[in-house]
């Protein structure tokens, strides 16, 4: 099982899909979205989904106006180039790990014990999050988990873990989170091994710098009037989106023209969507989403 589609309904809505247009889903996983969108587009339509996981890939659905890429989404406008798509009217990112993903005892994404420290998304990727744990040094290891995941007291724990890695090589979730238990309180034990996870998980898989590489490809792509929707999962990457639909950048101020006027390729819809209660109930790793979505002009 991979997972159920995060604000299905929202994101069609959003994408507002013409039938016989091009769509792009950055982040097929188990397919969930791009059925939906395939069910709303005609013969003519096309659909170009990524995904850099091998395990998603066997999730691909048979129909011909599907694409599927086994690419990092970093690459999107080179592939979509190469297929002969100069624009499309829509691209759709939904960026958080698959609930298959966290399930996988193998594959070292989730806080429960039992599993090698990996975390890779592209299996082929040679960075490990044992590898970062044993070989950065304090200092990298404390900005990491303050930077992905803005912990107050990464200095303590980079320090700590080189002080634990000195005396055994740090290789399975079990172990780790035993070397943490300094930092875990009482009724918060869970949100603070994931908020470590996912600053190491982010560094793994470079989340941060392929999300910009990204963003900056899709003014280049969407024809005018084409929609985007980003559902993200934490403050880090959900600061990223914002600063970039709004600024059409990622520094605070946005770039200006030879005449002085503010060179903004996007519009926002709205602030943000969240999911409703109810989704929240059947699906409890929907509840940290933030749906935005913005149209190019």
């Amino acid at each position: 099982m991979y997972h159920n589609p995060v604000m299905l309904n929202e994101t069609i809505k959003c994408l507002e899909i013409k039938k016989d247009g091009a769509y792009v889903d950055l982040t097929f996983g188990g397919g969930g979205h791009s059925k939906a969108i395939l069910n709303f587009l005609s013969e003519k339509g096309k659909l170009i989904a990524f995904d850099q996981d091998l395990d998603a890939i066997e999730n691909k659905i048979d129909d011909e106006r599907l694409l599927l890429l086994n690419q990092n989404f970093k690459f999107l406008k080179q592939n979509l180039n190469f297929y002969g798509y100069d624009f499309v009217d829509g691209v759709l990112a939904d960026l958080g790990v698959s609930s298959f993903q966290f399930d996988s005892l193998v594959r070292g994404f989730s806080i429960r014990n039992g599993s090698n420290l990996d975390m890779r998304m592209n299996k082929n990727g040679k960075l490990t999050a044992s590898e970062i744990l044993n070989n950065y040094s304090e200092k990298e290891l404390s900005n990491i988990f303050f930077e992905f995941s803005d912990l107050r007291n990464s200095r303590s724990i980079a320090k700590l873990i080189v002080e634990k890695r000195n005396q055994n090589k740090i290789i399975s979730t079990e172990q780790f989170n035993k070397i943490l238990n300094p930092f875990l309180s009482e009724g918060y034990e869970n949100k603070t091994l994931a908020k470590i996870y996912q600053a190491l998980r982010i560094e793994v898989n470079d989340e941060m710098e392929s999300l910009k590489k990204m963003l900056v490809q899709l003014p280049s792509i969407l024809k005018k009037g084409g929609k985007i929707v980003i559902i993200t999962y934490h403050s880090v990457e959900d600061r990223i989106v914002k600063r970039f639909i709004q600024n059409g950048c990622f520094d605070s101020e946005p770039l200006k023209d030879d005449f002085g006027k503010y060179k903004l390729p996007f519009k926002k819809s709205f602030k943000y969507l969240s999911p409703s209660l109810i989704e929240i109930k059947k699906n409890s790793r929907s509840r940290s989403a933030k749906l935005r979505s913005a149209i190019r002009i």
